[in-house]
């Protein structure tokens, strides 16, 4: 079972910039996807952007052309660049990754926009 750790998370102005990293176990070369999803308090967990294991990626529409999803293979990590920052982007991040029939989540990293 891989394990996922999140980083990167932080207290920023609107219109500022955040990278959020998520480091894997083991080899996430084949891990049929992985992705980044965002809770706010008192608010259902939301689909952000995801990566596939050929390097398809698809983002929800209100973070397309803000933030970039990308990972870097040899050090088992995906990346959420994220820019434009407003602050409704505030809450926690979580990276998932999802192999076959198993998912596992990260335990989250919190991002604070402030107006």
């Amino acid at each position: 079972q891989v394990q996922l750790v999140e980083s990167g998370g932080g207290l920023v102005q609107a219109g500022g910039s955040l990278r959020l990293s998520c480091e894997a176990s083991r080899s996430i070369f084949d891990i049929n996807v992985m992705g980044w999803y965002r809770q706010a308090p008192g608010k259902q967990r939301d689909f952000v952007a995801f990566i596939t294991s050929g390097g398809t990626t698809n983002y929800a529409d209100s973070v397309k052309g803000r933030f970039t999803i990308s990972r870097d293979i040899a050090k088992n990590t995906v990346y959420l660049q994220m820019n434009s920052l407003k602050p409704e982007d505030t809450a926690v991040y979580y990276c998932k990754s999802v192999k076959t029939n198993s998912v596992t989540w990260g335990q989250g990293t919190q991002v604070t926009v402030s107006s």
